[in-house]
């Protein structure tokens, strides 16, 4: 029994040594590696399509504009007909004023005005009495020249005298009659300029709206005194704001190196996530000055507001477009390296050995750019980590899918209302 153990233990230890014999003999042998391939590159083709260089921005809308109502005159508020986010029309009153001291005056100067007529009409009489005194002295003057002339020495010269001298002093009295007349009709123009005065201040007692909008704020309730906006007061309490909510100005920082793509009447595609619409405008002004501190340059688009569903102060995505090209060759913009101040782009050639050439580019869309020259369609570039690839060297392309054309957003599915802001500019 203790043979067969004895036997057991032997063969085992006999097969152990075998096994280890046969691991130490493996890891002694050098391992020989299969010879490696080409590196992969990621490719793309170039290929023909259009493209858009367009420039996003975010801008914040404002009334087109926005005013403080003051009344032309002094007065206490007797009625007030609007509070805010009430919608009001041009020509609507907002508020009466009660000013009593300007009835009082409108009154005066119309026994002014009356006054001034029956000053016209004794003017009149005045000036027809005198004329008939002069008709009648100055016939006897005549009367008596024609008989000393007919018969010389039967009329005294005195008595010519007496009567030439009354001649003259009614033909003086005719021109002083005149004069008052004339001083009379001046008055009543005088009386009336005054009645229409305040007349025209009694009328701006009713504060009446400038314009279409929406009353944003209101500053005074019944009863409040409110000063004239024509006083010295720099502090004067308006009685409302307005604002012209039915067209918008929708502002946009343009950056100084794209000023010179930003023309009038060029399209904007603008996205308001606030009331999640879009639709189409145009530039209508823009200040033609670049900030010194922001190097931007403001640049408005006006946006029909209609319906008041965009409130000021709200944000849009505005897109320019800058440029656009169509059927041109267009490869991804990854394929695009800077060396220097030039663009290169690392080609694959029929072989798959890399060609690195001189490219001239164009247009500069998010996604793809435009080759002037350089590569033509069918070219296959590669699209990224170009500097682990050598000229001439082989590599294994991996053909990439990519657009052959990136344009901005149509008009369709985005409201169009370039044709309402160019007649709905509000007099801009």
């Amino acid at each position: 029994m203790q043979k067969r153990v004895w036997f057991i233990v032997s063969a085992t230890a006999v097969v152990i040594i075998a096994i280890l014999v046969v691991l130490h003999a493996r890891h002694q042998t050098p391992k020989v590696d299969a010879a490696p391939g080409p590196p992969a590159a990621q490719v793309a083709e170039v290929q023909r399509g259009n493209i858009d260089q367009v420039l996003t921005l975010a801008g914040q809308f404002q009334p087109y504009q926005e005013i403080d109502i003051h009344p032309k005159v002094s007065g206490f508020i007797r009625h007030i007909y609007v509070d805010i986010g009430d919608r009001v029309h041009k020509g609507e009153t907002l508020a009466v004023l009660e000013v009593p001291e300007l009835k009082a005056q409108l009154t005066e100067t119309a026994f002014e005005v009356q006054r001034a007529q029956d000053e016209i009409t004794r003017a009149q009489h005045n000036v027809a009495r005198a004329v008939a005194t002069h008709s009648a002295l100055h016939a006897d003057f005549n009367r008596l020249l024609q008989t000393s002339k007919v018969q010389p020495g039967l009329v005294a010269q005195q008595e010519l005298d007496d009567a030439q001298a009354k001649d003259l002093s009614s033909a003086a009295a005719v021109d002083a009659a005149q004069a008052a007349l004339s001083a009379a009709q001046k008055g009543l123009q005088a009386a009336k300029a005054d009645n229409q005065r305040v007349s025209a201040l009694e009328n701006y007692t009713d504060v009446v709206a400038p314009l279409d909008g929406v009353i944003v704020w209101r500053y005074a309730d019944t009863g409040a005194l409110i000063q004239g906006g024509t006083t010295s007061n720099s502090q004067a309490l308006p009685i409302v704001r307005l604002a012209q909510s039915g067209l918008m100005r929708l502002r946009l920082p343009v950056p100084e190196q794209y000023v010179k793509f930003i023309h009038i009447g060029d399209p904007v595609k603008v996205r308001v996530d606030a009331v999640n619409s879009s639709f189409t405008g145009m530039v209508v002004r823009f200040t033609r000055e670049v900030n010194f501190e922001t190097r931007t340059m403001e640049t408005e688009i006006d946006v029909p507001n209609p319906n008041l569903a965009i409130d000021s102060g709200m944000y849009a995505d505005a897109l320019l477009q800058m440029a656009h090209a169509d059927d041109v060759p267009t490869m991804p913009i990854g394929a695009m390296v800077l060396n220097g101040k030039a663009y290169e782009a690392y080609v694959v050639d029929r072989n798959n050995r890399v060609q690195i050439r001189p490219v001239k580019l164009g247009i500069e869309g998010s996604r793809l750019v435009q080759v002037v020259s350089g590569l033509h369609p069918g070219d296959r570039v590669i699209t990224a980590a170009q500097d682990k690839y050598a000229d001439n060297e082989q590599v294994t392309p991996v053909l990439q899918k990519t657009p052959a054309s990136e344009v901005a957003p149509q008009s369709g599915g985005v409201i169009d209302m370039s044709s309402q802001l160019s007649s709905g500019n509000g007099g801009a």
